[in-house]
């Protein structure tokens, strides 16, 4: 039997389970899924080993290129993350500037200093 098919469907159900739409309600959701299907493929590949057949070349080859296709849907959830954070950082920053809006200010007007002692 082929040893790589098991590897070929995980990581087919990788890249369709980022290729669904991901969003704010159930990225945690995805991620866990897809860290637990990395895991159970990590244990799979350690399990083959050299030589190959050409059927498990030829699939070997396409699992690498849909891991390409993979890390960039990862890269482009990492980035929609990233700005999600900065958004709420700064939406953060405003609500404090509008409730407090003399916090940062700081001026020397009105005030004596003594320079002697």
């Amino acid at each position: 039997m082929n040893r790589i098919v098991p590897i070929y469907q995980l990581t087919e159900s990788m890249l369709q389970l980022l290729s669904q739409e991901i969003d704010s309600h159930n990225r945690e959701e995805v991620i866990d899924i897809f860290q637990k299907k990395m895991e159970e493929r990590g244990q799979l590949l350690e399990a083959i080993a050299p030589p190959y057949t050409q059927d498990e070349d030829k699939l070997g080859k396409a699992v690498v290129q849909m891991n390409q296709d993979i890390e960039q849907k990862i890269k482009y959830i990492f980035f929609a993350l990233k700005n999600e954070m900065k958004q709420v950082q700064q939406q953060k920053k405003s609500t404090t500037s509008y409730s407090n809006p003399y916090k940062n200010i700081q001026s020397m007007d009105g005030m004596f200093l003594d320079q002697k002692k």
